[in-house]
């Protein structure tokens, strides 16, 4: 709801900041309020400019975020990278600004083993498992080292 007023000692607490500290950005002009009677109202979206980002609404739907660890046996260094590469490069073409995938690969050149951390979105997460089934599933020659031009 974009009417949604805070007093000054909600903004306070919101930002982790001193009562005192709000009330003078808002005498400075760095801060745009209304006063009412003796006190001060900001706006929702006077806060949001203030601090660049939109604040948690208090009705609404929680964000989803997804955890997920792939292990995959028998990749060699060489197709660990070119793995990481493809995979590091679709979540980065398919990420939301305002919600990054974020991934994290691990190679056990001991095991031949590989390992992808992905936190995100439900759907961007859904989307990369995807590529890796694909890829992974596909005749591509990626694993065993039999790109083409390679």
């Amino acid at each position: 709801m974009s009417d949604e007023m805070y007093s000054v000692e909600q903004v306070a607490n919101r930002l982790g900041l001193h009562v005192r500290t709000v009330r003078g950005y808002i005498r400075s002009g760095r801060l745009k309020a209304v006063r009412i009677g003796k006190q001060y109202r900001i706006a929702r979206a006077d806060l949001e400019e203030l601090t660049g980002k939109p604040q948690p609404s208090s009705a609404g739907a929680a964000p989803v975020e997804v955890s997920s660890i792939v292990q995959i046996d028998g990749v060699d260094r060489a197709a660990a990278d070119r793995l990481s590469t493809l995979v590091l490069a679709g979540a980065n073409s398919a990420s939301n600004p305002a919600h990054p995938l974020r991934i994290q690969t691990v190679h056990d050149e001991e095991r031949n083993r590989m390992k992808f951390v992905v936190l995100g979105g439900a759907g961007a997460t859904a989307e990369i498992l995807q590529l890796i089934e694909a890829v992974l599933d596909g005749d591509n020659g990626l694993l065993s080292g039999e790109v083409g031009g390679a």
